[in-house]
């Protein structure tokens, strides 16, 4: 691993930790409101919450797995484990969308409920919290390249699309009960349906991704020229035959055959493979692993 990687997980642990953390302390704030104040629109925030739980804990456990050095078992690492994280996340994110939009639409069908002050008060808490852990998890988790981290992220800015549709509906409930305006009792709903759509866009996003990186889809090809680019730079490789890498969680493996002069000795082939292996890894931190086969490269054949 790179000698960066130890000050890096703990940066996400501590990261995933306060993502937790947050959302115990929102989800008992928001349904206990709720409650109380009989707003619909909070108890479903909340419960939508109490979803996140589950996913910050499923995020700390596959982050601390996948920290575990390889064995005989997992030889490459146990990198994956996030990948499963950010999978579960995007399920439990769909299900949110399903599930704010089927209340929303149920909304329509039942008479509104007044708005609260302090049940908005707690939605733009909500708002103003999620906004801040968004912002600060999507920077450590580009930073670390953490799958897990970085749906965590993705998971508060669905709470951030929720909370703004809590905020808007309370508020326009308020203002419609203050001025008679019996239409902007149902703010909340149409507010609700346009979320849904959102959130349900970003678990389509964070699930195919999950599922390219455990099928091995290759990088992106911008990421293989600029390999390419760095082992052709060796005077002694005459080509590449073949050259795949691919996502292995928070760590790249690289996997080429490379054409050298056949009457090259087996400590020169070596010096090649070595300088390549490490002008990758050196330029490109989020690479683990650099697997080399040398095939024999005759001067005919230019």
């Amino acid at each position: 691993m790179n000698t960066n990687n130890n000050s890096y997980s703990i940066s996400s642990l501590i990261a995933v930790w306060i993502s937790l953390i947050s959302n115990i302390l929102l989800t008992v704030l928001k349904i206990t409101v709720g409650a109380l104040f009989n707003s619909p629109v909070l108890l479903a925030d909340g419960f939508h919450n109490a979803g996140d739980v589950v996913a910050s804990g499923a995020a700390l456990t596959s982050m601390r797995i996948s920290q575990r050095p390889a064995d005989d078992d997992h030889p490459y690492g146990h990198g994956k484990a996030e990948i499963i994280s950010s999978a579960i996340v995007a399920i439990i994110l769909g299900l949110a969308a399903l599930y704010i939009a089927y209340e929303a639409i149920s909304a329509f069908f039942e008479n509104p409920v007044k708005g609260s002050f302090l049940a908005l008060i707690t939605a733009v808490i909500s708002l103003v919290w999620k906004q801040a852990l968004y912002m600060y998890t999507i920077r450590i988790g580009k930073l670390t390249n953490s799958k897990g981290l970085i749906a965590t992220a993705l998971d508060h800015l669905a709470d951030v699309y929720a909370s703004l549709a809590a905020v808007l509906g309370i508020g326009l409930s308020i203002v419609g009960d203050a001025f008679q305006i019996p239409w902007m009792a149902y703010g909340d709903p149409f507010a609700g349906i346009i979320v849904s759509a959102l959130v349900l866009r970003l678990a389509y996003g964070m699930g195919k991704e999950a599922m390219d990186v455990l099928m091995e889809t290759n990088v992106s090809t911008t990421r293989l020229d600029e390999f390419s680019s760095l082992i052709l730079s060796i005077p002694k490789v005459k080509r590449i035959d073949r050259l795949r890498a691919r996502e292995h969680g928070h760590y790249i493996l690289v996997d080429l055959r490379i054409g050298v002069p056949a009457d090259l000795t087996i400590q020169e082939g070596h010096d090649i493979s070595s300088s390549i292996r490490n002008m990758i890894m050196d330029q490109h931190t989020d690479v683990d692993e650099v697997l080399i086969h040398l095939n024999p490269w005759y001067s005919e054949q230019n």
